[in-house]
């Protein structure tokens, strides 16, 4: 038993942001019907890492997982029919096509309501439903440039970077989005009405930029690249190690300091000289030189070592291939291995969060094209395999 065992979402949406929204409540009990488009399906599919299933990327593999797929053309009459149908029995739809294009296809949330009056949607768009850009297209790195994190990635006085992952807002944006629903599907056992979600993927990275909003309001405050520290702590960046590593360090309070100077760097004489936030940040340079003398003069298991036993946040930068030998991540169980019928074991990211007495688990990875078109319009919907044939030939499906 989930928690989510019994909730139907029809998983109208591409690439990855309201699709992850839905792969997350689907490893929680959700049934999630990928809705895509005959012959090609989701753009997911060839995003990424190909394998010998052209219609199965790693990607689509990992990002798809416990979902079920048909194919429906929702720009014609007969598909916009069909799909309404399915909107009868369902719990959710999710969508990221441009503002108004379900409103084109005579699918709007108006009409989607009027079919199932407790029928929640999730919207997730570049710009949101409303205001100067809803029209505009965009994607995660387009949302890191608007809402203000690239701006911050680089070194000072250089070119802003990608920050890390190109798709970071659409995994913010997913996680969003699911939070999203389950509040929804909990007002609709209060109220008995769904509604609609609207998510702007430029809204979700500006709303983890910390400070930033508050400290532009009230001060004036313009952040810039930080490189490898931190504006307002010291130490608290990345520090390279003897063997060619990386270490990232984080002294985030005077007792942390504290123990960095006495413990880890044996320089009492800092603890008493740089006492405070203010002392280290006004000394970055010296402070900074210290810490990266002592970094470079061992290896970056032994940093990270002696950083642990002095009570010091410290770890080492890891690389995907790091992480596979990281002990850590396999007492976790972080590092999911599926059977795969055709292509033998692929290593997924586990299900997140961990419930103790309800968990998720990852059923299937993502699906092959149409895979429950006969279960879905035979078994469901009751259409005859001449109809089928028609609907084929039409491009319906």
């Amino acid at each position: 038993m989930r928690p989510l065992d019994g909730v139907r979402i029809l998983d109208l949406a591409t690439f990855i942001a309201a699709p992850f929204a839905a792969t997350i409540l689907a490893e929680f009990g959700a049934e999630v019907i990928k809705v895509e488009q005959p012959g090609s399906g989701d753009p997911m599919r060839q995003f990424g890492t190909a394998t010998e299933l052209p219609d199965s990327s790693l990607a689509w593999l990992s990002e798809a997982r416990n979902k079920h797929s048909i194919t429906l053309n929702l720009k014609t009459p007969e598909g916009a029919e069909l799909l309404k149908r399915l909107v009868a029995e369902a719990d959710v739809v999710c969508e990221n096509f441009r503002p108004g294009t379900l409103e084109k296809w005579g699918l709007g949330y108006d009409t989607l309501r009027a079919v199932n009056p407790k029928i929640i949607l999730l919207q997730v768009s570049g710009y949101g439903q409303n205001g100067p850009y809803r029209d505009r297209p965009g994607f995660a790195r387009i949302a890191h440039a608007v809402g203000g994190l690239t701006y911050l990635a680089g070194m000072p006085g250089e070119a802003p970077v990608t920050p890390g992952s190109t798709s970071l807002a659409d995994y913010i944006s997913g996680l969003f989005g699911a939070v999203g629903v389950l509040m929804a599907l909990r007002t609709v056992e209060q109220t008995g009405k769904g509604q609609a979600i609207d998510i702007a993927l430029f809204e979700t990275i500006f709303r983890v930029l910390d400070e930033l909003a508050p400290a532009y309001a009230r001060h004036g405050t313009v952040r810039e690249r930080e490189g490898l520290g931190t504006r307002n702590v010291c130490p608290h960046g990345h520090f390279p190690t003897r063997d060619g590593g990386w270490v990232a360090i984080a002294c985030t309070s005077d007792k942390i300091w504290q123990r960095m100077a006495v413990n880890v760097l044996k320089r009492p004489d800092l603890a008493d000289s740089h006492p405070t936030t203010a002392d280290r940040v006004r000394d970055r340079a010296l402070i900074d030189g210290v810490v990266s003398g002592f970094t470079t003069a061992h290896p970056t298991a032994e940093v990270v070592e002696i950083c642990s036993r002095g009570e010091v946040p410290c770890a080492a930068i890891n690389s995907i291939a790091d992480i596979f030998d990281d002990p850590q991540f396999e007492a976790r169980g972080i590092l999911e291995r599926i059977q795969h019928a055709v292509l033998g074991e692929i290593v997924v990211p586990d299900v997140l969060p961990k419930l103790s007495e309800a968990p998720g688990k990852i059923d299937s990875l993502g699906p092959r094209l149409g895979d429950w078109n006969e279960k879905v319009y035979g078994e469901r919907l009751g259409l005859t395999a001449a109809q089928l044939e028609t609907l084929i030939k039409k491009g319906v499906i």
